[in-house]
């Protein structure tokens, strides 16, 4: 028959793990692994670099915040707290947004673990990448110089009949003052100030976002943060 030989009197097949079910452990340090599983039965590029960062416990939002990629960074958060419960998570932010209840599963995330997770903007951190900046460990939060922030109110699409209106226009006023006492509390601003400056999309340069809160220090290098270490002043 094809795909066999005879040896003697047993039949040797020849066979091959199909692509389903193909894995490859990634070794992330010497306590602890992750598999990652995919159509070829590998990690492409972009895969193995993010599981080098991870190795180096450092955890990169660069995408809008979804489902998926919020249960992966939680997930990452988790096992780094419990590789070391002291040593600083790094989260690195180049996020547009997205999905509310998305970003607050990372938040929730982030203040259940004991590790100080320090937070960085590059690029843009606009909306939930913003509230997730401002969320990292004060003292800790830091932006390059020419990150951009971007506040703004919640916002969402509402349909349906008369009462599937009004439950859906209660619940996102909920959240817009939910949010804005999170943002308060992160910035050291007035829950009033907050409403006001979310009202319309408000834009910050890397040293306004300072001035106001979302962070701590403007930095060129990680090694003016003291990544790795604890973080300078500047």
């Amino acid at each position: 028959m094809r795909g066999e030989r005879a040896l003697g009197s047993v039949k040797v097949v020849n066979t091959r793990a199909t692509a389903d079910t193909a894995e490859k452990r990634v070794s992330v340090s010497n306590s602890s692994e992750i598999v990652a599983a995919g159509p070829q039965g590998g990690m492409g590029l972009d895969d193995h670099i993010y599981q080098r960062l991870l190795k180096e416990r450092i955890i990169f939002l660069g995408s809008d915040v979804r489902d998926d990629n919020a249960n992966a960074i939680a997930a990452q958060m988790l096992l780094l707290a419990a590789e070391d419960p002291e040593k600083d998570i790094w989260l690195y932010i180049n996020s547009p947004g997205g999905s509310i209840s998305a970003g607050m599963a990372i938040f929730d995330t982030m203040k259940w673990i004991p590790n100080d997770v320090a937070t960085v903007a590059m690029g843009l951190a606009a909306s939930m990448g913003q509230f997730l900046l401002s969320a990292g460990t004060k003292g800790k939060r830091y932006a390059t110089p020419h990150a951009r922030v971007m506040m703004h109110q919640p916002s969402g699409g509402i349909g349906g009949t008369a009462s599937d209106i009004k439950i859906q226009a209660e619940q996102m006023l909920f959240v817009k003052t939910q949010m804005a006492e999170l943002i308060a509390e992160h910035t050291g601003q007035t829950v009033e100030q907050i409403h006001r400056d979310s009202d319309r999309d408000r834009w910050f340069g890397a040293q306004e976002a300072k001035e106001y809160g979302f962070v701590d220090h403007v930095f060129e290098r990680s090694d003016q943060a003291g990544q790795g270490n604890n973080p300078v002043s500047d």
